[in-house]
């Protein structure tokens, strides 16, 4: 039986995985944790394609293992969100990946950069990929259920491919004296952006109060930017990179954390990255649209095929 509720009611009982698809949602809160959690999906598909090439790219054997499973599970964790925001009744999985492949589907910031060479892959596979679990983690209370469940599988998996990606960090800031070099121009081409990882600052954030009140999220922008580069500049010491002078960031020695000068970063570009207008990005999203329709012919063979079978796999009809 469906529970019918009004949007005042929905922020009253707000809380971790506390509404499901039984419940019948206010559509403010349907279009507004469908949005979320497309753009959560698009991130991973477009993610995976982002990484794809260093499969074949990678120097040994060993990477090139990891590199695929890590790829196959970024496409999966997409799927998985994608029908976590079908649940909520307002899109179905092809019109998302219809809109992502047409430019209208929203994506992280990060993966409309090209990755050209290996020494950049623990910028996405070290960096971002944590930054993504600092994020993630708190989503695993997220009032929507099907998408707190989902949270579970992508982080237990996403702490692997951060581990693989400290692994490869680890590997290039031991190696030759160009490796290191190689390493420090990755990062400091890398850090502003992935700075920006968690959206724009808490007073231009346009989605957060609502998301907040009804409980698809719980911290703000900055609140998870000051965490992960609390957690994460130590590592960046650790492994002897220097952080490059711009954006600056400045420490209080009162409470021991870290703050970024958020002026000093790029947001027009980030705004017009947002918008899938930047150079870089709209390359990426032409590579998705290319692939998605390159195998339109294995779709329309299993619609067909279920469409004269009635939906009897074959397996079944054996």
């Amino acid at each position: 039986m469906m529970i019918e509720m009004d949007l005042e009611t929905v922020k009253e009982r707000a809380g971790p995985r506390e509404f499901s698809p039984k419940d019948d949602m206010p559509e403010e809160y349907r279009k507004a944790a469908t949005r979320m959690i497309q753009f959560h999906a698009n991130s991973e598909i477009m993610g995976a394609y982002l990484e794809r090439p260093f499969i074949r790219k990678a120097p040994s054997l060993e990477r090139k293992l990891a590199f695929s499973a890590k790829v196959q599970d970024e496409l999966g964790h997409g799927q998985l969100l994608y029908r976590a925001a079908e649940s909520l009744g307002i899109k179905t999985r092809e019109e998302m990946l219809d809109e992502l492949a047409e430019g209208k589907g929203k994506f992280l910031n990060c993966f409309h950069y090209p990755m050209e060479s290996w020494i950049e892959t623990p910028m996405i596979g070290f960096f971002v990929d944590g930054a993504a679990m600092r994020r993630q983690a708190t989503l695993k209370s997220s009032s929507w259920e099907p998408y707190a469940h989902a949270m579970d599988k992508v982080c237990f998996e996403e702490g692997f491919h951060v581990k693989h990606g400290e692994s490869i960090l680890r590997e290039l800031s031991q190696g030759t004296k160009k490796q290191q070099e190689q390493l420090q121009e990755a990062f400091e081409m890398w850090w502003p952006r992935i700075i920006q990882f968690f959206g724009p600052t808490d007073d231009k954030s346009t989605h957060h109060d609502f998301a907040a009140e009804v409980g698809l999220k719980q911290n703000t922008n900055d609140e998870l930017r000051k965490a992960f580069l609390n957690m994460y500049l130590p590592k960046v010491e650790k492994y002897g990179l220097e952080l490059p002078e711009y954006p600056r960031i400045e420490y209080d020695e009162d409470t021991g954390e870290y703050t970024v000068n958020e002026d000093d970063l790029d947001w027009d570009e980030f705004f017009q990255i947002a918008k899938n207008e930047y150079e870089p990005g709209v390359g990426q999203i032409d590579s998705r649209k290319r692939t998605q329709e390159a195998v339109a012919w294995v779709r329309e063979t299993m619609d067909e095929y279920e469409a004269n079978t009635g939906g009897v796999t074959p397996a079944t009809a054996d």
